[in-house]
């Protein structure tokens, strides 16, 4: 029978037999449409031709994006699936088909694409982009230097206060989420960048009536979207070619940690993650790079 005749009768089953919404419905018939599409394309005529494999490519291409289609987010991609899988089993249910090959397709899981992070050298371009001559560029080059030595998120690094960064050498105390604290040592660039702000920066700025460490031409608290734009110029002086945002800084971290040999547990403390599984996401990205080394330098890699 032809998807399209068979989804006509899924979506008149529903309205009339399950009840569904005027706004289900029409969202069920724009996903369903698209299915109908991407078989006409793959030249299933009949959804009795469709194989648990060509679901399975239908929703990578989803992922991907192919035509005129725009790749879809994981939980997109997901729901798509989830009308296809719908349109399926009702076929079976009616004895149109005698099998349900898209049972056992699964959806994409969200999350499971790495952010996007910046080479060794991206990160020192973004870096020595800055220049420090003014007291926001002076601030600007800190904060900079600060998140992609600490890893620490941006709301975190915008809520340090003056005594988070002058007590032990080397060492700043970050407030993450929930209000738990962690200690993030820094290196000399980001130390040096912070002492400079600190003498000749931060006094032009402040007005006497705030703790915060990054302040604002109005001596207030730097604001979330300053520090947003503090990135976007950088990046744009640098010459990058990519858009990237103040957590790119922070994945940059993470990875650039693993792939110099750190343990994995103490790239999870140093993040401030309450569980070691949300920081193995990073992993994934030094697997790829080991591959990549062992394909290129094995002998019997080919």
């Amino acid at each position: 029978m032809r998807p399209g005749d068979v989804v006509k009768l899924w979506l008149n089953h529903l309205a009339v037999e399950r009840g569904r919404s005027a706004n289900t419905l029409r969202n069920y018939r724009r996903d369903a449409q698209r299915y109908v599409d991407w078989l006409a394309q793959s030249g299933r005529r009949d959804l009795g031709e469709v194989t648990s494999l060509d679901l399975e490519a239908y929703v990578a291409d989803l992922r991907r994006g192919y035509g005129d289609c725009a790749p879809l987010a994981a939980s997109s991609a997901a729901r798509a699936l989830t009308v296809a899988r719908g349109l399926h089993r009702f076929a079976v249910a009616e004895g149109l088909l005698t099998a349900d090959v898209a049972a056992a397709v699964h959806p994409p899981r969200a999350g499971e694409k790495l952010p996007d992070t910046l080479s060794i050298d991206e990160v020192a371009a973004l870096l020595d982009s800055c220049p420090a001559d003014t007291p926001t560029q002076l601030r600007d080059k800190a904060l900079l230097e600060l998140l992609y030595a600490s890893g620490a998120r941006v709301s975190e690094a915008l809520a340090l206060n003056l005594d988070d960064v002058t007590g032990d050498e080397g060492v700043i105390t970050v407030t993450g989420k929930g209000g738990k604290q962690r200690l993030v040592p820094v290196g000399a660039a980001a130390r040096a960048a912070l002492d400079v702000y600190l003498v000749r920066g931060r006094p032009a700025l402040a007005n006497g009536t705030s703790h915060a460490l990054f302040l604002n031409k109005r001596g207030g608290a730097l604001s979330r979207q300053s520090a947003w734009m503090v990135i976007k110029d950088a990046a744009e002086r640098a010459r990058l070619g990519k858009d990237i945002s103040p957590h790119t800084l922070r994945h940059s971290f993470a990875t650039h940690l693993l792939e110099g040999g750190a343990d994995v547990r103490t790239v999870q403390e140093l993040l401030g993650h309450s569980s070691v599984t949300t920081t193995q996401i990073y992993t994934h990205v030094t697997a790829e790079n080991l591959r990549e080394v062992w394909a290129s330098a094995h002998p019997r890699s080919r």
